[in-house]
């Protein structure tokens, strides 16, 4: 099956810098896929190579089978949706989303009834006549969305569209999102530094760092049996274990990753230390639990079993949540 985006090789430099430096990719036709990383990682750099906006230092870049490096944005089959929105503040919500269609001389019948179909898809239909600025953030997002999708593309590229909302708008959007990608069938390519947000949208994630994609995977391989320090760390904050103590509780000298909700607290457990941190988060508190010089934060049901600060306890947890790592990066 051809790929709906392949990045071969592709690097892009600004001097000296590598914002991408050898990216290897497939995303397939219909995929939401997800590029992330923290600021500075390449990931938008990415995006943007793929939108035509950056032209590659080096490599190949096909879509859908077509060589794409060189070939200007507007004859590109995809589209972009950008964090700020980019809407035209003097032009109503029906002909923002009609904006491109105009361009391509489509009559006025026919692109008022193709952008009233798109906002009927983003659930704005009713609001064509009014103007960016009596729409909150999250109607504001829509109408970008609609825009973009108005021309039917064959990938829509989404760069960190959710980062403006608050947390509340951001969590109803990601639902949002997931359902039109299903509904519309084509291939999402969603850019973000949000771990939960990749993992919770995402069918497979490409984790960036300095350039390059350190691991690509489903969402449950990412944060399950992630291949370095990196991307352990990263990727919901996993406790990182150095190869003499895993080589203590495991007889491996590897090192390690133990997401925190797999630790148990008990009193028989395999390692015993002390409470030095309590941060409640609603249904769940995280404890920061010093073993001897070791470090760990469990995760554990908020209720009155929960130990204070300076409390010494035993902790266990499954060999099988110990995920060995290959990569020391």
């Amino acid at each position: 099956m051809t790929a709906a985006v392949s990045l071969q090789k592709v690097s892009r430099h600004f001097g000296p810098i590598k914002a991408m430096d050898e990216v290897d990719l497939d995303i397939a036709p219909g995929e939401f896929f997800a590029m992330l990383g923290p600021s500075g990682s390449g990931k938008t750099t990415c995006l943007r190579v793929i939108a035509g906006f950056e032209q590659p230092t080096s490599g190949h870049i096909e879509i859908f089978g077509e060589t794409a490096e060189g070939v200007p944005p507007y004859r590109r089959n995809v589209n972009t949706v950008f964090q700020d929105y980019a809407l035209f503040p003097h032009l109503n919500v029906l002909d923002n989303v009609a904006y491109s269609l105009m361009l391509r001389k489509v009559g006025r019948e026919e692109r008022n009834r193709q952008a009233e179909a798109a906002l009927e898809l983003v659930k704005l239909a009713g609001y064509g006549e009014r103007r960016p600025g009596q729409l909150s953030g999250g109607q504001r997002q829509r109408v970008a969305l609609a825009r973009a999708i108005v021309n039917r593309p064959k990938v829509l590229l989404l760069d960190e569209p959710l980062g403006a909302l608050d947390l509340k708008l951001r969590e109803s959007m990601q639902e949002e999102l997931k359902s039109l990608q299903k509904t519309l069938g084509i291939t999402f390519i969603f850019v973000t530094h949000d771990q939960g947000e990749a993992l919770s949208m995402a069918d497979r994630v490409a984790v960036f760092s300095e350039g390059r994609v350190r691991q690509v995977g489903k969402p449950e391989e990412i944060y399950g049996k992630p291949n370095s320090r990196f991307v352990a760390d990263f990727v919901g904050s996993s406790n990182v274990l150095p190869p003499e103590f895993v080589e203590r509780v495991s007889g491996q000298r590897k090192w390690a990753s133990l997401r925190p909700e797999s630790i148990h607290l008990n009193g028989e457990g395999i390692l015993s230390g002390t409470v030095i941190s309590r941060s409640y988060l609603g249904s769940t508190t995280r404890l920061g639990i010093d073993l001897n010089g070791t470090r760990l934060h469990a995760v554990v049901p908020s209720d009155d079993r929960v130990p204070a600060e300076g409390a010494h306890v035993a902790i266990d947890f499954p060999q099988s949540a110990l995920h060995l790592m290959e990569d020391e990066a």
